[in-house]
């Protein structure tokens, strides 16, 4: 199967066509390593090939407006719907499953996944009013959505139905993007109205308001500063608001479907990382830098929790079929 693992660029993204693909991934991954994705999470992309997925990397573009970003991803999949099954044509392979938006799965690390929170949010027919009730001055991010959107047709809003899975989630707002000895700059550009928006507050309130991310996991690491880790809970309480990983469990537990989430070892950067012999190397002198392929457990949690969460989506397309059966509404 690796004999066919190849990225090519279609649209905007790269993308490695499965011969028989059993769903889609849309990755998303962090600041800086997510600008070249097909380099720094080439190994995790790989494994996740092998087991059957068509990956597309999402390039991570830098800006402090968030939704524009995150509504580029809706556009994205859209093209891809139509470029995708092109390229697979020509090369022999399995075309059926890009027209079909439930076989796609969203993953981000770090900052993408705060990207596929906000469609998440999004898809949800209440986000005007969410939006008026967490933003004290609205218009603002009214106008980014709507501007944003526009051009989008109807049915392609939405990522309902596509299960997500987090990895280190980053709800980063203007503190975190910019080092802590330049805090001053940060608070400087939040007073005038040049931050990060949605700031993440705001993310948490909509996150909260809605009654969506049913279809969701996420995968935190014991040693994470940045995220954060389930072990927060025993620090003191500033420390654990300021876990992303803990808010997000604490949140999403109590969902119609609770939030799939297990933590293994390792630090921020743990999906980094390239296949160099019976290693993986994450090129990042602040991280562990090397570790033996043997002992690196994140590529069979995801792929557990992908199955786990396809499950779930077949569970919901019963409980919708029921409900609609009593009705006596025909699908």
């Amino acid at each position: 199967m690796d004999k066919t693992f190849k990225f090519r660029p279609i649209s905007c993204s790269w993308v490695a066509v499965h011969p028989n693909p059993k769903g889609v991934i849309q990755f998303i991954g962090g600041a800086f390593f997510g600008t070249f994705p097909t380099v720094f999470y080439r190994y995790f992309f790989r494994q996740l090939f092998n087991e059957g997925y068509t990956i597309v990397a999402l390039p991570f573009r830098f800006s402090f407006r968030h939704w524009p970003i995150a509504i580029s991803l809706l556009k994205e999949q859209g093209v891809l719907a139509e470029e995708i099954p092109k390229v697979a044509k020509r090369l022999n392979y399995q075309t059926d499953i890009y027209q079909d938006k439930t076989r796609y799965f969203w993953i981000g690390h770090s900052l993408g996944c705060k990207y596929i929170t906000l469609l998440e949010f999004l898809s949800g027919e209440q986000w005007p009013t969410i939006v008026q009730d967490c933003v004290q001055d609205s218009e603002d991010q009214f106008q980014q959505i709507e501007k944003s959107i526009k051009d989008i047709p109807l049915e392609q809003r939405s990522i309902k139905g596509q299960p997500s899975l987090l990895i280190a989630p980053d709800i980063s707002d203007t503190q975190s993007a910019i080092p802590k000895p330049l805090a001053f700059i940060a608070h400087f550009l939040d007073k005038i109205k040049l931050g990060v928006l949605p700031t993440r507050k705001q993310t948490q309130c909509f996150i909260k308001g809605s009654n969506l991310f049913n279809l969701t996991a996420l995968i935190s690491f014991d040693k994470d500063t940045i995220a954060g880790s389930q072990t927060d809970v025993n620090k003191d309480c500033e420390t654990r608001e300021n876990s992303d990983v803990l808010w997000l469990i604490e949140q999403l537990k109590s969902r119609k479907f609770p939030i799939l989430d297990q933590e293994i070892p390792g630090k921020h950067l743990e999906p980094v990382g390239v296949k160099i012999g019976n290693y993986i190397v994450d090129f990042n002198p602040l991280d562990k830098f090397i570790e033996p392929i043997k002992s690196r457990q994140l590529e069979p949690v995801v792929i557990r929790f992908l199955d786990e969460l396809k499950e779930r989506k077949q569970m919901a397309k019963v409980e919708q079929y029921s409900v609609s059966a009593i009705r006596g509404v025909t699908l």
